[in-house]
């Protein structure tokens, strides 16, 4: 007995073994790519360091330059990388765990891959040739540092896998992830816009506010989700300014703020390019990507700030008893379906997760306990924002600029530009679904879930660029913009009016504080010279309106015996409405406001003030023993042995949005006023401009003395200068190499 025990267990064992090895080795198995075909090209590129480690890329061909952006970028977030192709490939998931099954989840709804292998080779061949050689220094990277790769197979990769990762991310900025995760969870989608404070958001009178099309009656919204970026997306803020020479008194201004996650995917990356074909470009990408996203080139330069329309219509299809048809126009049709592997890592293991994606003639289709849901949203299947991003980059004129933008390729951002010519605009670019007010007689509720058994409400196509909210040149001389709703972007006599666009389009309303707060601060200003926009870029101060107000109110309101919180509630009553790290209340405030701009912004319910004080009260006291610590003590800016005090707050012009909680109770900002770029073209001088981010070039290499060496002067409020002109890269290299994929 003993000896068949003994056998069994041995049996037993080997089992569990062979199990965990299976489990350990499949996935990078299940990925290997034998049939890969890449590029047969020699690339070659110079990467010249300034003095904070910022990449100066020359080659004599756009693509050379290409090749060497994967390197420098690779040198300094190669970890970050990894995540990205991983993402690009529908593997994250074997890195990052359930967290990074969701983008998986997302990577097979959206046939990210299936639209890259379809478009891509429609692309022009110099689109094409710049991701190829972007995918070679991947490539090249990875075969010479195998001690840093995360993933097995994960490499090589070629032009359509970075390809596919544009399709993946993009959809996600204008908020896809938060109408995705509610159809997987099951619950309701909420109001879209209009503020969430008590009271507010009920129709005008005489509104009709039951249209005659409406199957549900809880309209969406962009709430934070556990989906790809869902959370950032919500809070995802900029700033931008563009002021002409007659209002600055000097030169064209162009002040690039945005807000942007501090680390991960979505991260910028500061670089500078030049080519022996004409490109060449000052400004900041996000992993993934062979060209910056913002910045200017010698003649123009752009930013951009999020915006909100309703991008998606979401439609309930009628299925029939089998789950596997559905009913259009009174005919069934087959509901697409594939099942799908999603790699999910737990431990020392990766679980093979299988799951089913269907697809119906709107687009994606999900199921939950209510029935079935089809999405279909602006850009869905077009992948021009590829070629679209490099044409801007190398546009000349400001009719260039707008050419390439009015090809609508690009499905959201808004874009605030100037030149040298002393030409500033201001374009709601938004790849909004073309849809009509009315159809079949019948008036439409776009923001309702939309009946799926009808192919005249599925829509075809983006509305035109001329029916967007534009500004180009207003007569106030300036512009600004920060996640508000479009229309108070000029100043008065200069703005847009509601009015003039269609309810269809789906503009956001809603304003921010950061938009409020600007366009009084740009319309009191006489002249907006430098010393001017760098009062209001780093203005830390709250509006006593919205949200802000409410809450306020709300807190005057509690009724209470708590000694504590009768403390604070009196601290709140005299604070300053400035997170400057002055004020006794700004501490306090600084924890109270996010959950209610939380609130404003994605129109969750209201929180109760009570709850949110107490909260507030109890962090002070367990951490600092008092309810009125200077700020700077509880905001910290953190990397490595760097901590350093912050000013600012949620939705203050100079931003500190999101952090994360340490064990000691301070807060370690993670989103926030990110990279910034501030450019000015003199009246017939060359560009000049100047940038700052939180860390430094290298966020993912403790080692580097890049790590973080731009944080000092980031908290101080100060600038560095950007190196554009080659003369003033080699006067002050601090490192300088050739690299190429030459064998």
């Amino acid at each position: 007995m003993k000896k068949w025990l003994g056998r069994t267990g041995i049996a037993l064992l080997v089992l569990v073994l062979a199990i965990f090895i299976a489990l350990a080795t499949w996935e990078p198995f299940w990925a290997k790519r034998d049939a890969l075909v890449l590029a047969d090209r020699t690339y070659t590129a110079e990467i010249i360091r300034d003095e904070f480690g910022v990449p100066h890329i020359y080659g004599d061909t756009d693509a050379d330059v290409a090749y060497g952006v994967a390197i420098a970028h690779s040198e300094d977030d190669f970890s970050t990388l990894q995540d990205v192709i991983a993402m690009s490939r529908g593997r994250y998931g074997a890195i990052a765990g359930q967290d990074g099954a969701a983008f998986d989840y997302a990577y097979h709804l959206l046939d990210a891959r299936g639209l890259a292998e379809r478009d891509y080779p429609q692309l022009p061949e110099d689109t094409r040739a710049l991701f190829d050689a972007y995918a070679a220094g991947l490539n090249d990277f990875a075969a010479a540092h195998p001690g840093e790769r995360k993933l097995a197979n994960l490499f090589p990769v070629d032009g359509v896998d970075v390809a596919a990762g544009f399709a993946l991310r993009q959809p996600f900025f204008f908020g896809l992830g938060n109408v995705i995760e509610p159809l997987v969870s099951g619950t309701p989608l909420k109001r879209e816009q209009g503020p969430a404070i008590p009271g507010a958001g009920q129709p005008a009178p005489g509104e009709d506010a039951a249209p005659i099309v409406r199957t549900s009656h809880t309209p969406r919204t962009r709430n934070p989700a556990p989906l790809p970026y869902a959370d950032e997306a919500a809070f995802s803020g900029s700033n931008a300014f563009a002021v002409t020479p007659e209002k600055s008194g000097g030169p064209t201004t162009l002040i690039s703020n945005s807000h942007q996650p501090w680390r991960g995917g979505v991260a910028w990356y500061e670089l500078v390019v030049e080519s022996g074909e004409g490109w060449h470009f000052a400004g900041a990408n996000f992993p993934g990507s062979p060209f910056p996203f913002l910045g200017h080139n010698a003649d123009l330069g752009w930013t951009n700030t999020v915006n909100t329309p309703d991008m998606v219509d979401v439609y309930q299809l009628v299925l029939d008893d089998s789950g596997t048809r559905y009913r259009l126009d009174g005919e069934w049709r087959e509901l697409e379906q594939r099942t799908v592997t999603l790699p999910v890592r737990l431990g020392p293991v990766v679980l093979p997760i299988r799951r089913d994606i269907y697809r119906s003639a709107h687009g994606p289709v999900i199921k939950n306990d209510k029935g079935a849901f089809a999405i279909r949203y602006g850009g869905m299947g077009n992948l021009g924002q590829l070629d679209a991003y490099y044409r801007l980059n190398k546009a000349a004129s400001l009719d260039e600029w707008q050419g390439i933008l009015a090809r609508m390729d690009i499905p959201s951002t808004n874009f605030i530009y100037a030149d040298k010519a002393g030409n500033i605009a201001n374009i709601y670019n938004a790849a909004i679904p073309a849809r009509s007010a009315t159809v079949g007689g019948e008036r439409i509720d776009w923001r309702g879930i939309l009946p799926g058994d009808r192919s005249d409400l599925i829509t075809r196509g983006s509305v035109s660029y001329d029916q967007l909210p534009r500004y180009v040149n207003p007569a106030s001389g300036w512009l600004v913009e920060a996640n508000n709703n479009p229309f108070l972007d000029a100043g008065a006599g200069s703005n847009l009016s509601p009015g003039d666009f269609p309810p269809e389009l789906g503009i956001e309303l809603k304003d921010t504080n950061r938009g409020t707060r600007g366009a009084k601060l740009m319309a009191e200003a006489e002249v907006l010279d430098r010393a001017a926009l760098e009062r209001i870029k780093y203005d830390t101060a709250y509006e006593n309106s919205g949200y802000i107000a409410q809450m306020l109110r709300d807190v005057a309101a509690i009724r209470t015996d708590d000694p504590d919180l009768l403390a604070a509630q009196r601290l709140l009553g005299e604070w300053d409405l400035n997170a400057d790290n002055i004020g006794r209340g700004d501490s306090l405030a600084l924890l109270m406001i996010r959950p209610f701009m939380g609130s404003s912004y994605s129109n969750d319910p209201w929180p109760d003030a009570e709850t949110e004080l107490q909260r507030s009260v109890d962090h002070l006291l367990r951490h600092f023993g008092r309810i009125d610590p200077p700020m700077g003590e509880l905001l910290r800016l953190r990397q490595g042995d760097v901590d350093l005090p912050l000013d600012g707050g949620s939705d203050t012009l100079r931003a500190s949005t999101l952090w994360d909680i340490d064990d000691d109770g301070r807060l370690s900002v993670r989103h926030g006023d990110s990279f910034i770029q501030w450019v000015e073209w003199m009246p017939g001088e060359r560009v000049s401009s100047r940038s700052i981010q939180p860390f430094g070039s290298a966020t993912t290499r403790p080692a580097s003395p890049h790590y973080a060496d731009q944080s000092t002067l980031f908290v101080q409020h100060r600038l560095k200068p950007v190196h554009f002109w080659r003369e003033d890269v080699l006067a002050n290299a601090a490192s300088r190499k050739t690299v190429t994929n030459r064998r």
